[in-house]
């Protein structure tokens, strides 16, 4: 259907029903409004079977020109504001592949997620640490995105460490050092002897996070710092099994496994001292019946916890397919599946769009140059509309780097701002 040519008088007046000028990427509304129009290009929905092809080159230069306008507002004395063009852009940047636009603006963008960082409250806080993991992902493994964490890791850290601040920024970003996120989550071992009135449930929350963000570190440590790890923490995270909260018992559990993996890839001949107990609470997991939790809680408890006792005990993993495209990927290992999920969590539906397509995430999972497939070779594939898209978008991006290479080097325009 044709949108309506007008609004409704409402969306001319401000807070308090005052009328105020509305003008592109100037107020709330206008954000909010062209962040539904980045988040479509996300949303397979979006693109039907039928209508003329996308000039990816005019698709390119409106989005950017949008993109601009979301920058602009991150320094809006409107917190909302912010707040909605920092969504904006996590939109567009976990749905597109924009490295020439990014390169162009990284220090732009990094002062700017420093500022909300630093002056935001809670949610802004979390929107923008969720956009500097965007930023690192899209640079990829270069210097850029060095210096990007050079920059943001300190202040990330602080918030860290900070106890004053709200958990949600707290647990928001926790891409620090091994050692920041050992200090928070080793204080859930000892939660049940915690006698200073500090909220477990929220601190719960926090020392998940602080979990699975080190175990994620912990899979691209060198082999000596992996078993110096696996002899400080293997013996202590069962306890964390018995947590009062579902997801601490998932999280210890598929931590648990993952180290037991890494182990035994260290040393052929590993022995656990403690394994009939630990497979005793394992097995216990995977078969609860406690009729005090919910039945969807234990689902997926029996679920997780039948595949963690299987890689303890068996030394075993149900291997998983993800398919993007005509392409597959099989995820056949605990360290795969918890990098898969990390990146899942950042992405969210933009995670096939970057498999295809992101040369950094392509590296991680070993998947070799994006394919570049021709029209003729997708229409004579069974895949839909959205997904050829994805591949012509793709082209689109190949065939910009290589003539940005022809060209010369641009300054970088934060520079100078």
């Amino acid at each position: 259907m044709p949108k309506p040519k007008k609004r409704g008088s409402n969306h001319q007046r401000g807070a308090g029903g005052q009328p105020r000028n509305v003008q592109p990427f100037s107020d709330e509304d206008a954000s909010i409004e062209t962040m539904s129009h980045c988040s479509g290009f996300s949303d397979p929905a979006s693109f039907t079977e039928d209508g003329p092809e996308v000039d990816e080159e005019a698709t390119q230069e409106d989005l950017e020109y949008k993109l601009k306008g979301f920058i602009d507002l991150t320094l809006d004395k409107s917190a909302k504001t912010r707040q909605a063009a920092l969504e904006s852009l996590k939109s567009a940047f976990s749905s597109k592949i924009l490295y020439e636009f990014i390169m162009e603006r990284r220090m732009t963008l990094t002062d700017s997620i420093e500022r909300c960082i630093k002056k935001g409250k809670s949610d802004e806080q979390c929107a923008a640490a969720g956009l500097a993991c965007l930023l690192c992902v899209q640079m990829g493994s270069g210097i850029e995105s060095e210096e990007i964490f050079k920059t943001l890791g300190p202040v990330l850290k602080k918030i860290v460490c900070d106890g004053t601040a709200s958990i949600q920024a707290r647990q928001a970003e926790l891409y620090s050092t091994m050692e920041c996120l050992e200090n928070i989550f080793i204080k859930a071992y000892q939660r049940d002897r915690d006698t200073n009135g500090v909220s477990s449930t929220h601190n719960t929350v926090l020392h998940v996070s602080a979990l699975l963000a080190w175990t994620l570190l912990l899979t691209i440590c060198p082999m000596n710092e992996v078993k110096k790890k696996i002899e400080m923490h293997l013996h202590k995270l069962p306890s964390l099994l018995s947590c009062d909260d579902l997801n601490m018992r998932i999280a210890a559990g598929e931590t648990l496994a993952l180290l037991f993996e890494l182990a035994r890839e260290t040393d052929a001949d590993f022995f656990y001292e403690d394994m009939d107990l630990l497979t005793e609470k394992l097995r216990a997991l995977a078969t609860d019946g406690n009729k005090h939790r919910a039945k969807v809680d234990k689902r997926k408890q029996r679920s997780v916890f039948r595949d963690v006792l299987r890689a303890v005990e068996e030394r075993d993993f149900p291997t998983e397919m993800v398919k993007f495209g005509p392409e597959r990927m099989y995820i056949d290992c605990w360290v795969k599946k918890q990098t898969y999920e990390t990146f899942k969590e950042i992405l969210g539906s933009g995670m096939q769009y970057h498999l295809q397509s992101n040369d950094f995430l392509r590296n991680v999972f070993e998947l070799g140059p994006p394919v570049m497939l021709d029209a003729a070779t997708l229409k004579t594939m069974k895949i839909s509309r959205f997904e050829r898209h994805l591949y012509n978008s793709a082209a689109f991006k190949a065939r910009t780097k290589a003539r940005s290479k022809c060209r010369d080097k641009r300054a970088d325009v934060g520079e100078f701002f």
